[in-house]
C-alpha cells in the first residue's frame, strides 16, 4: 500500500508540474504537447513488447526447447493468478531479466542466457516471480502514463528553450507572459524535475514488484540472494547501449559503468531491496520446499 500511494503521489506531482507549465505558457501549448506525447506513448504502449524484444535480440522459446523454464513460469503464473506469459531468451552473458506486455493477457518474460548460468533453481524462481509481479501489477501501464506526462513536460520545456522570446511578457506590470529568468528556469529545470519524478516512480514500482514477487513465490530470501548475484554480474559485465530499456530489467544493466547513467539510475539500491526482502522473510513462514540450492535445468 505504501508503494502504491507513493506512485500515485509522484504521478500527481508530475501532473502538477505539467499543469503549472501549461498555465504559464497558455492552454494551446499545454494541449498540443499533451496530445503529441499521448499519441507517441499510446503507440509505445501497444508495441513496446515487440520493440524491446527486437532491440535485445530476444527469441521466443517453446516448452520443448526450455521445459524447466516453462514449468517454473507456469507454476508461478498460477500462484499469481495471471495467464502464463510468453517466454523469451536473450543471448547475452550478463545475468538479467525483464517483463513487458501491456496487460497480463499480453505478458512476456525474457531472461538472458547468463542468468540461467549464474542462478540456481530457487534464485531463478525468485526472479521470475518478481517479473510476473510487474505483469500482475500492470507496471507497463503505470510507466507509460508517467512517460506520457514526462514527455509533455519535456516538449513544453524544449519549446520554451527554442522559442523563449514568445513567452516573455511585453508588459510585466500587467503580469503577462514570463520573465527571462522564468523562461530559462522552465527550459532547464522542468525536464530535470520530470526525469527525477519518473525515476522515483520506477523505483517505487521495483520495490512493489519485489514485495509482490516474494508473496507469489513465498520465498523473499530467494530474490534477495538473486539480486546480490545479479548486481555482481552487472558490475563484472557492464553492457553498452540501450539506456531507454534499462528500467525494464530487474537490475540496472549499467551498474558497472562509471558514467552519468549511474547518477540517473531507474533502480533503487540493491542493498535496500535486499534489506526489505529479508525483513519480509523474517515475518513469513519458511520457503515452500526450496531450501536447497539446485542447479537450474532448462
Amino acid at each position: 500500500m505504501k508503494n502504491q500511494i507513493k506512485t500515485l503521489l509522484l504521478l500527481g506531482v508530475l501532473s502538477v508540474v505539467l499543469i503549472g507549465i501549461g498555465a504559464a505558457l497558455g492552454k494551446g501549448f499545454l494541449i498540443g504537447a499533451l496530445v503529441l506525447s499521448l499519441a507517441m506513448n499510446v503507440g509505445a504502449y501497444f508495441f513496446s513488447d515487440k520493440l524491446v524484444l527486437s532491440m535485445h535480440g530476444a527469441q521466443e522459446v517453446s516448452p520443448q526447447q526450455a521445459p524447466g523454464l516453462h514449468r517454473m513460469v507456469e507454476e508461478l503464473s498460477r500462484q499469481a493468478g495471471i495467464p502464463k506469459p510468453r517466454v523469451f531468451l536473450m543471448n547475452e552473458a550478463q545475468p538479467n531479466a525483464f517483463a513487458t506486455g501491456r496487460n497480463p493477457e499480453h505478458g512476456v518474460v525474457a531472461v538472458t542466457a547468463g542468468i540461467l548460468e549464474v542462478l540456481d533453481q530457487r534464485e531463478l524462481r525468485g526472479v521470475l516471480a518478481h517479473e510476473l509481479a510487474h505483469i500482475k501489477n500492470r507496471d507497463i501501464l503505470v510507466s507509460t502514463i508517467a512517460a506520457a506526462v514526462a514527455s509533455a513536460v519535456t516538449y513544453l520545456a524544449h519549446a520554451v528553450g527554442l522559442f523563449g522570446s514568445m513567452f516573455m511578457g511585453r508588459d510585466e506590470d500587467e503580469g503577462e507572459g514570463l520573465s527571462p529568468l522564468q523562461t530559462l528556469a522552465l527550459a532547464l529545470v522542468a525536464p530535470i524535475a520530470a526525469t527525477l519524478i519518473q525515476m522515483g516512480i520506477s523505483r517505487s514500482r521495483e520495490y512493489l514488484a519485489d514485495q509482490t514477487g516474494a508473496e507469489i513465490s513465498g520465498d523473499p530470501e530467494a530474490l534477495a540472494l538473486a539480486l546480490q548475484k545479479l548486481e555482481a554480474g552487472a558490475m563484472a559485465m557492464p553492457v553498452e547501449g540501450q539506456p531507454a530499456t534499462a528500467s525494464l530489467f530487474i537490475v540496472s544493466p549499467f551498474a558497472g559503468m562509471q558514467s552519468i547513467l549511474s547518477l540517473f539510475s531507474t533502480h533503487p539500491r540493491t542493498e535496500e531491496r535486499v534489506r526489505r526482502l529479508r525483513e519480509m522473510a523474517s515475518r513469513m513462514p519458511s520457503s515452500r520446499g526450496w531450501s536447497t540450492a539446485l542447479p537450474f535445468a532448462r
